[in-house]
């Protein structure tokens, strides 16, 4: 039995696809999967389902009533689990492309990349399945310089909630830009799981900088932080990287990676090029530094020195988790044009103090993103309240300063009442008609985003 009779069967007998099946699944479910990809890949204990229904997110666990590991694109299941789909299928070093099964994540790309000269920039921190960053539209540090996922797709291959298999830009296309139709692919990137099954992405390749240098800043305010960011862009420098972090999330960072940076509104930046254009990069983003009251660089010139760097930036969720240790945590994040960006973050670092919540700011303020990281006790229902508050009201803040409720994390469960401010009713029922044009018995992960 292939993936295409599966999904039907799963359809007729009331099943979900995702983290909401309803109800007990029917045992010839189960056996009709176990046929197909045999028993060591098919699992309903517990222990297995619940942790493939929780995630970092303070939502609660709902695990699905199966956990399958398909082998390759004919086979499926309920809940997938594609890590065993691990083949990088095709690489064109002339056009600068690649194509991956969702089991290559973007160490393992950018390790298989090393011999070439080329690397797959995207870096939301995790190493993450490349595959799910499409679906989730994954940016991340290097976003500024190299765009986000979006940017970087080419082509996707996706099973369809009736087993169709969809190329959304032609079967082995791989061109940088085309006018022929709608934009399938762009439809699938952020699409959170809810359209389709991703099982392949073709990907923008980008060539390996000569030389990177890395340095820390740190600035009286945060409206100088913030501010000095949006000079450097104006100012058109190419910054691959320029990371924000308020004064309690560098004491965070410092205490738990072991650093021993100003514990100050800070800017962490990459630049990269040839040594050349590099130190014309460094000189000028110095000037405008120094014009903010920011202090001298404190650099990070070897690989060593800059992955320890960005280590600590990358661990930030846990060094705010290990503030209250026993803790939750719930991560939030907007983005809004640069040129508001000084004002809301601004505005949100006074928020967080006067909320008395234990709050941290880290963003992506090259491309107007930030998040605000909230530590609460899970047992006190009054914190948590709380917690949920400030995160509707920064959305908000920012969607009335002409941004966005999510610029990376997406609506999952926890935006969907924002989505209609955002966008309107006309559309969410544009989005409501496409979804049940391609999943019209709402298999894939139901509940999420609409």
């Amino acid at each position: 039995m292939a993936l295409q009779r599966l999904c039907r069967s799963a359809g007729a007998l009331g099943c979900r696809s995702s983290s909401g099946l309803q109800g007990q699944m029917p045992g010839e479910l189960v056996e009709a999967l176990r046929a197909v990809v045999g028993s060591p890949n098919v699992s309903t204990a517990l222990a297995v389902r619940e942790q493939h229904g929780r995630d970092e997110s303070m939502h609660r666990c709902s695990p699905p009533d199966a956990v399958v590991w398909p082998q390759d694109v004919e086979q499926g299941g309920v809940c997938f689990n594609l890590t065993r789909m691990d083949r990088i299928t095709a690489l064109s070093t002339e056009d600068f492309t690649v194509a991956v099964e969702p089991g290559v994540t973007r160490k393992a790309l950018n390790s298989y990349l090393r011999d070439t000269g080329l690397w797959f920039p995207v870096d939301p921190g995790a190493d993450a399945s490349l595959c799910g960053m499409a679906a989730t539209s994954a940016s991340g540090t290097n976003a500024v310089r190299y765009g986000t996922m979006r940017h970087n797709v080419l082509n996707l291959q996706v099973v369809l909630a009736d087993g169709r298999v969809l190329h959304t830009a032609g079967r082995g296309r791989h061109f940088r830009k085309s006018a022929a139709g709608y934009n399938l692919t762009g439809l699938f990137v952020g699409s959170e799981g809810t359209l389709g099954l991703i099982t392949q992405a073709t990907l923008r390749l980008h060539g390996s900088p000569e030389a990177m240098v890395a340095a820390v800043c740190a600035f009286p305010s945060v409206h100088a932080a913030v501010g000095c960011t949006v000079q450097v862009l104006q100012a058109g420098i190419p910054v691959a990287r320029i990371e924000f972090l308020d004064d309690v999330m560098m004491a965070a960072c410092n205490r738990f990676s072991g650093l021993s940076y100003a514990v100050s509104p800070t800017l962490f930046l990459e630049f990269h090029g040839s040594p050349g254009s590099v130190e014309e990069q460094v000189r000028q983003a110095g000037e405008i530094v120094q014009l903010n009251g920011g202090s001298d660089f404190a650099w990070a010139r070897e690989p060593e020195a800059r992955n320890k760097l960005w280590a600590a930036r990358h661990n930030a969720w846990y060094a705010a988790l290990a503030l209250r240790p026993g803790s939750k945590g719930y991560s939030t994040d907007v983005c809004v044009p640069i040129s508001r960006l000084p004002h809301i973050v601004g505005e949100t670092h006074r928020d967080l103090q006067e909320s008395g919540l234990t709050g941290l700011i880290v963003g992506h303020v090259g491309d107007g993103n930030f998040h605000c990281i909230l530590v609460f006790d899970p047992a006190d229902l009054d914190e948590i309240q709380r917690v949920k508050e400030f995160a509707t009201r920064l959305a908000r803040q920012a969607l009335a300063l002409d941004g966005t409720c999510t610029g990376e994390h997406g609506i999952g469960l926890g935006k969907r009442h924002l989505l209609w401010e955002e966008i309107g009713e006309l559309g969410l029922t544009i989005m409501r008609q496409i979804k049940a044009v391609l999943d019209p018995k709402n298999l894939m992960n139901p509940g999420k985003v609409l």
